[in-house]
């Protein structure tokens, strides 16, 4: 894997994230077919720092998420904790962020009350 380092700073050199930085993006984070916790943060430390990130990249970002916090199927107490921290990290909750919490409700087969509370909070 790239030094994740590196490639942030490549990819944020001009402060935008474009379609063909997404398909590097997705080359180099799926190179074993997985995405892990340590990705994820890379992913969410570049949308946090970015001026602006083109559509492919908000539903890689979104993607990878889902991907790492359903890989057992179930939302737990711990994951709601740091769902909570990373979407309210800019104080708001944005539609593509409802649209992602509603997906995960509804794929995930078993949801703790924590999860099921920032649920409620961001959807009313």
């Amino acid at each position: 894997m790239a030094d994740l380092k590196k490639l942030k700073e490549g990819i944020l050199a001009d402060g935008t994230i474009e379609d063909q930085e997404v398909e590097v993006l997705r080359q180099e984070l799926y190179a074993d077919g997985t995405i892990d916790k340590e990705e994820v943060e890379f992913l969410i430390a570049l949308r946090n720092e970015a001026r602006e990130v083109c559509p492919a990249f908000e539903q890689l970002f979104f993607e990878a998420l889902k991907q790492n916090v359903l890989a057992d199927g179930s939302l737990d107490a711990e994951e709601a904790a740091w769902l909570r921290q990373m979407l309210f990290a800019d104080g708001k909750i944005d539609d593509r962020e409802k649209k992602f919490l509603w997906e995960l409700r509804h794929e995930a087969k078993r949801v703790s009350p924590e999860f099921q509370q920032l649920y409620d909070e961001c959807m009313t």
